[in-house]
């Protein structure tokens, strides 16, 4: 068994409350979950308003898929026009750990 995280920083274009942070960034959540089979969330600066952080994990009985989600889901997070990607920090688990 694989395990992957992968935990985005994101910076927020023009919003001025956190009613404005749920509309973007609960779109960005859902999206992962329905195209990718991920367990997301909202996990990291709830209180501000232009930042979040997102994180995601990923199981699989192979490794090179768990690498292929979690380069697909960096992708289309970085791709997102209404929001600048910071930092995206990955980390893997495999029998071994």
């Amino acid at each position: 068994m694989y395990v992957g995280t992968l935990s985005f920083d994101i910076l927020l274009g023009d919003v001025r409350s956190l009613k404005e942070k749920r509309s973007v960034v609960r779109p960005i959540v859902a999206d992962l979950q329905r195209k990718f089979a991920v367990s997301a969330a909202e996990v990291d600066h709830l209180d501000l308003y232009r930042r979040a952080g997102i994180g995601l994990a990923v199981v699989s009985g192979d490794a090179s898929h768990v690498a292929d989600i979690l380069d697909r889901c960096e992708r289309m997070v970085a791709g997102r026009p209404e929001v600048e990607l910071l930092s995206a920090r990955r980390r893997f688990h495999g029998d071994d750990d």
